[in-house]
Order: C-alpha cells, then structure tokens, then sequence
C-alpha cells in the first residue's frame, strides 16, 4: 500500500494545488516542506509574486506565482513531476495513457492508429518504459522514410555480399532492438514483401537476413503505428491481414487536438520547459497567450502547437511569451496553393513567407535565422510582425 502524498491546505493564490496529484517531487511553499511519493530528489519551490516567472536549477524548479498565473504555474509543475510521460489534462487523454501503461505490462503487440502529429511515438515511449522491457533498447523506424530497395536489409538486416554495396554484413533495426521494442511508425508503407517476413518475425521469433541460409531467434515487441485506416488497407488488398491481427491485438487510438482542448496548455507546458535556455529561465506563457492557444483549432494537432511554440520563442523578447508572439494563423508561412497566375507581388511574398519559416525551423535563435537569410534580425522581426499582422513587408535596409 502506498503512502498518501501530504498536501497544503488551500491556497487562494494557486487554486488547484491542494488537488494536484503529484508523484515524486518534494514540494517547498516558503518554509513547509511536503515530501513527494517516491525517492528522488526533485523539488519544486512556489512562491506568490507580483510578477509570474519560472527557474530551473538542477533538480529543483522554482515558480513565482502572480495573480492569474495559477493555471500556468501547475501545468509546469506537472511537466517537471513527470518529464518522461506525455503531457495529458484532458479525461480522454488521460484514460488513453492509464491504458497504454496497462498493455505496456503485457507482452502483447500494439497498434496505435491516430492523426499525423497527435502524439502516437510519445504513446509508444510510454507502452514501452511501462514493460518488462524497460531496460532494453527501443528502436524507433519511420517505414515511410525507407528506401524502397532497401526496406528488408534495413529492417531484417543483410549479409556482406549480399547485394551490391554490401561490403559488410548488418544485423538490421529488428535485431537491434532484441531484449527492447521495435516501433514502427507509418507500418502501412511497408511494401507486401517485407510485410509477410514481418509476419514470420512475429509468429516464430526468428528473423532472416537477406542472404542469409538461417535465420536468428530475436526477442522483441513489435509496437505499430500508422495515420491511416489499417483495417480499410486490408480491405483494399494493401496490407496483409494476417499482419493485421498479429499487429492489433491491443490497438490503441489517439485523438486530434481539437477533441481535447485540455491538453493544449499542459502540453505547451511540457514543450516549453523542454526550451529552457542555459540561463535556467523557463519560458512564461502570459494568460493572454494561453487565451490565443485554446482559441485555435490546431489542424496540424501537436506538431502545429509545437511549431508555434518554437516560432513563438524566436518572436519574443525575453521568457514571457504573449499573444502578439504566436504566430498562430495556418496560411501565414504556409507554401501558397496552386491557385493558377497570380499578382507578382503576392508570390514574392509567399516565398518569402516560406523561407522566413524554414529559416526559423532550422535555427535556433532568432539571429542564426537572420544569419540564414541574409538580413539583420531587426528586418526578419519586421517581417514576421507584419506576416502576423496579415499585411506585407515593405521594402526595409538591411
């Protein structure tokens, strides 16, 4: 039986604290000290303030919390207590990770089937350090990013010799993965031959390398993932449905961003405290911010959120981040539909449109992205002001 977490009473400026169910962080409120359930050394120090900020030192997390700031303040707390876990709020998103952590215990294989960019890698990484497996690798593939003529040797590994350019032998990404799990994101891609030696890894525990005479036994966990309908792939003579049912026989399925707004601020918390600079200032998102975030649909579900995110921390000066640093809208770095000619000056402006976000998604700081494209920071903040803003860029020194 495990010990109850002692809590504080209620606090009028951080509602919510006594009914956070934290795990193993010990909890310091000015000079009461509150000792977590588990025995590291994590600790996390509140304070009321007239202005929010948050620092990271080591092991301990320290919150200043103002007025209006409580929601943001606990979703950072519940980061920082679980960092290795998917950031989940919303009662749907949490039942969806109380069930993988119970499959996770078992030995059988999972199919997780979702939307692009809702979080079904981070559910594998979850399946996986809640197994018996723990301890052993966890080999992670997109079968989508495998050449074609090289799915089996990557997969099921190849002798030397084996084909051209095989000056020596490769035990494949299966047998790297013995004793862990293998993740195989976008399984569906996988052409119908290597599907069926997929197939007999599955069945038999044993794995043939391409020119190999004898296969090799190999203990491991096939968990499978795809944004695709795999039932209706099989129907349509795309994948094979014996794989299929070996694949699925726990699927788990995860949900667009939309259909659990609870989420978007725990898991802008995660992702923000994941970009805590060297200086150990977490960024701050401002309520105003957070108002815009909840206000949106996210097609492009976490993947888009995080993008803004990033974007959003080259955009402001400082760790608070405010509304006016979301740079939310889908269509404002968006390469431009195909919509026939159109006026020279709209075109210029998409393409600049893009290579400002390309820039940005390959640097890491604001003036490396300046650096990429050739203007100073102060134009690339002109012009990302003005995208903002919906209107164009005129024509500035640079």
């Amino acid at each position: 039986m495990s010990t109850p977490v002692p809590v504080p009473s209620p606090l009028p400026w951080i509602p919510g604290l006594a009914e956070w169910d934290r795990t193993d962080l010990e909890l310091v409120i000015g000079q009461q000290r509150f000792p977590g359930r588990g025995l590291k050394s994590r600790r996390l120090v509140l304070n009321e303030a007239a202005a929010g900020s948050a620092r990271l030192e080591g092991d301990t997390l320290h919150l200043a919390v103002a007025p209006g700031d409580a929601e943001w303040a606990l979703a950072l707390a519940a980061a920082f207590d679980a960092p290795d876990r998917p950031a989940a709020a919303d009662p749907a998103a949490r039942d969806l990770l109380a069930l993988a952590a119970k499959v996770g215990a078992s030995p059988t294989s999972v199919l997780i089937e979702g939307p692009t960019g809702t979080g079904k890698e981070g559910l594998a990484r979850l399946v996986h350090r809640s197994s018996p497996r723990r301890d052993g690798p966890l080999v992670a593939v997109n079968c989508a990013a495998l050449a074609e003529q090289m799915v089996e040797a990557t997969l099921f590994g190849h002798e030397r010799g084996a084909f051209t350019g095989a000056h020596a032998a490769s035990p494949g990404l299966i047998r790297s993965a013995d004793g862990g799990s293998l993740f195989l994101d976008e399984v569906a891609e996988l052409p119908l031959a290597a599907q069926a030696k997929l197939l007999r890894v599955l069945q038999e525990r044993e794995v043939l390398a391409v020119g190999a005479t004898r296969p090799v036994r190999v203990d491991v966990r096939i968990i499978a993932a795809g944004n695709r309908d795999l039932a209706a792939d099989v129907a349509a003579g795309r994948f094979r449905a014996d794989l299929y049912w070996r694949l699925a026989v726990f699927p788990l399925h995860t949900l667009p961003l939309a259909d659990r707004p609870a989420d978007i601020i725990a898991i802008a918390a995660h992702w923000l405290l994941g970009r805590t600079g060297g200086d150990g200032l977490v960024p701050w998102l401002a309520p105003c911010a957070q108002a815009r975030l909840l206000a949106h649909g996210w097609p492009g579900n976490v993947r888009e959120l995080g993008n803004v995110l990033d974007c959003a921390l080259v955009m402001c000066d400082g760790p608070d981040i405010r509304a006016r640093d979301l740079v939310i809208d889908a269509l404002a770095f968006a390469p431009p539909a195909d919509r026939g000619p159109a006026p020279l000056p709209g075109v210029v402006r998409d393409a600049e449109h893009l290579a400002i976000a390309r820039a940005l998604a390959a640097s890491p700081t604001r003036r490396d992205a300046a650096r990429r494209l050739g203007i100073s920071e102060r134009t690339l903040r002109y012009k990302l002001a003005a995208a903002r803003q919906g209107q164009p860029a005129a024509a500035t020194v640079q």
